[in-house]
């Protein structure tokens, strides 16, 4: 029969040895009970999941480091394993949802594109816009300008956002719309 191992020695075989016996035995120690208590501030099972995986992939890595003092107590990390864990999946969490809020925004914005061949409704206004030539003038600029356009003011996307829509550098997508808003200008004169 074999020795329960502590936390703390369960944690130095995964960061100094590597040793994958020890790091599957705090998985099956911990991952449950840092599942349960993600799951009461996350409702998308999903994200939990990941954010789990992302924590123990942390401590399997070692880029997320639990040392202790020579008395024991958990000097780095001040608090037990069970704390450290949970101090590492809820700065995960918090992250996963901010992202999850970006990402949402911006596959809402692909699946309005995906129907790019289609006439939206502001392309419809802006035809029918008679002061000036600024229909005229929009469909003068290059498709690229006009996607940019499109982006950021249209869909009202930040540059970045409009960047990763585009697939195009955040740079090259602030070069395009001075250079769209000084072919309208110009145009518009």
């Amino acid at each position: 029969m074999s020795e329960t191992r502590s936390d703390g020695e369960l944690l130095r075989a995964v960061a100094e040895d590597a040793d994958r016996r020890a790091f599957e035995e705090l998985y099956r120690r911990y991952a449950p009970w840092l599942t349960a208590r993600m799951r009461s501030r996350c409702a998308d099972a999903g994200i939990v999941d990941d954010v789990v995986q992302e924590t123990f992939l942390a401590v399997w890595r070692g880029t997320a480091r639990y040392r202790e003092d020579a008395a024991g107590a958990a000097g780095g990390a001040r608090g037990d394993a069970a704390g450290w864990l949970w101090r590492i999946a809820s700065r995960r969490l918090i992250d996963a949802l901010r992202g999850a809020g970006a990402r949402g925004r911006l596959r809402q914005t692909l699946a309005r594109l995906r129907h790019r061949d289609e006439i939206s409704a502001e392309e419809r206004v802006l035809a029918g816009v008679e002061h000036g030539d600024l229909a005229g003038a929009l469909v003068r600029l290059s498709p690229e300008l006009r996607a940019v356009l499109q982006a950021t003011v249209v869909d009202g996307l930040t540059t970045r956002e409009a960047a990763v829509l585009l697939g195009i550098p955040a740079g090259t997508v602030k070069t395009r719309a001075m250079r769209a808003r000084k072919q309208l200008r110009e145009a518009l004169a």
